[in-house]
């Protein structure tokens, strides 16, 4: 994928693992002012998976979904270029969601020149290779062919077996050690030299911060989004760099 942003053109704004649900007004109202006040008048938005807590189809039912996307449409016929990359909550939305919003699917890695940087962008997921048993039912779920199938179930039946989905990762991290759920550190730097990028950004882990590396003699660093469950944030980035910026919710 190849997007450009021009130098000096404006700003470019990153979240991450907002796990939208009717559940959580509180993130869901955060967001839309975040759209308004801050998002508004820039040259993109880029939301790197997990917008939803659960996505069962495009003829998802909750209320959060239609208020979404008309906020979303609105800020891209503004003029605000919007992107959405999959995450692991909601990898079965598809084209007339993203229609609906005025959000251009992106494929999982996307590599960018963002402001002359180029930046690779990334829900986070598959960079954690030490979660073996993950990386297999991530590849189960993601083919094509189980995504066609569950698509023809009843909306009734995705619902419960989302249900199921949510409670069974829930119990399953619980025994697993907190570090094979983060990022492998060599699989950062395989991904940064194959797509020849000095900047990573993406989400999933849900712990905010910057980290420099070197890959092949060159300074490079790794941004990751915050989530919006107890707090919010994004990262911003802009001809002169990136900050991140994270607020209690």
């Amino acid at each position: 994928m190849s997007l450009t942003s021009k130098p000096g053109a404006g700003r470019t704004y990153f979240v991450a693992d907002l796990h939208l649900t009717d559940e959580r007004p509180a993130a869901t109202g955060r967001f839309f002012r975040f759209l308004q006040d801050e998002v508004a008048g820039a040259d993109a938005l880029y939301i790197l998976g997990d917008l939803f807590e659960a996505w069962i189809g495009d003829d998802h039912g909750e209320q959060v979904a239609g208020d979404t996307a008309r906020r979303l449409a609105a800020l891209a016929t503004a003029g605000t270029r919007v992107y959405f990359m999959h995450g692991n909550r909601d990898f079965m939305l598809a084209e007339r969601y993203a229609a609906r919003s005025g959000m251009a699917l992106i494929a999982d890695p996307a590599r960018i020149d963002l402001y002359g940087v180029p930046t690779l962008l990334m829900h986070g997921d598959a960079l954690c290779t030490d979660d073996t048993a993950y990386q297999a039912f991530r590849r189960r779920v993601r083919h094509p062919l189980t995504r066609a199938f569950l698509r023809c179930l009843p909306r009734a039946l995705r619902q419960r077996m989302a249900r199921q989905a949510r409670a069974g990762s829930e119990a399953a991290k619980a025994h697993k050690a907190a570090e094979i759920m983060d990022v492998n550190a060599g699989e950062v730097v395989r991904v940064l030299r194959e797509y020849q990028a000095c900047r990573l950004i993406h989400g999933h882990t849900h712990r905010p911060a910057r980290h420099a590396l070197t890959v092949d003699g060159h300074a490079c660093e790794r941004w990751v989004v915050p989530d919006w469950y107890t707090r919010w944030g994004y990262v911003t980035c802009d001809a002169a760099g990136c900050t991140l910026q994270v607020d209690t919710l």
